[in-house]
């Protein structure tokens, strides 16, 4: 087992999830992300699984987002979180001062599926899927 996968478990226990496969493979591999995304002209950034419990632990997001964990962001004040009050988990994003659930803006079904269509489509901005609340 790499100290990646040592680090991949023990955040995994630190939260009490299993993270999806295509997430745990992207950080077993890759590792983190940080870039301008083309064509949509976004910023996509994928926190590194040793950022992981640190970045969940220097917020709030526990109390005011039970079952969440941030994976990563826009580089400013959203915070790109996996919902795992569902199986399987989905993505959204939450601003830093969101107070709940209410606020919550689905960004994709999958790890794989928001990889793929976030060169096209970036953030979305408004929430057409039903009420994540």
């Amino acid at each position: 087992m790499s100290s990646n996968d040592d680090q991949i478990t023990q955040a995994e226990r630190r939260f009490g999830v299993r993270f999806p496969e295509d997430y745990r493979h992207f950080l077993a591999t890759e590792g983190s992300m940080a870039r301008f995304v083309a064509p949509a002209d976004d910023f996509l950034m994928i926190n590194a699984i040793s950022k992981l419990i640190g970045v969940n632990e220097a917020g709030d997001f526990q109390e005011r987002f039970p079952g969440s964990v941030v994976i990563g962001g826009d580089g400013s004040r959203e915070m790109l979180t996996y919902d795992f009050r569902q199986e399987p988990p989905t993505l959204v994003l939450l601003d830093v001062s969101a107070q709940d659930w209410s606020s919550a803006i689905h960004q994709a079904t999958s790890f794989s599926s928001l990889l793929e269509q976030f060169p096209e489509t970036g953030w979305k901005w408004d929430d057409s899927e039903p009420s994540l609340s």
